[in-house]
């Protein structure tokens, strides 16, 4: 029993550092990245200072953020193209 939940201790670590490493991935290339393309929300989190998801949706109840598009039941992609928008418009002010 020890050793299965060593395991699942390990696993549970590698598997938030293989994410940490997608998301630090993710915002070294968002200038690379088409604006056509997709982030999902962790990225988005990131790029508005590792905001919570609450506070990330509440953002997007406000307009604050763009709206998320439905890309299943359980995912949401924010368009890289209107976050630069706003990222420019905020940066504007």
């Amino acid at each position: 029993m020890a050793s299965r939940q060593a395991s699942w201790k390990i696993a549970t670590f590698m598997a938030k550092q293989t994410r940490s490493t997608a998301i630090d991935a993710a915002l070294r290339n968002f200038d690379l990245l088409p604006d056509s393309a997709g982030v999902r929300a962790p990225v988005v989190r990131a790029l508005n200072g590792n905001i919570s998801n609450a506070t990330l949706y509440r953002w997007v109840k406000r307009g604050i953020l763009p709206a998320p598009t439905k890309a299943g039941p359980r995912t949401s992609i924010w368009n890289v193209g209107a976050l630069r928008a706003r990222q420019a418009r905020q940066q504007a002010v």
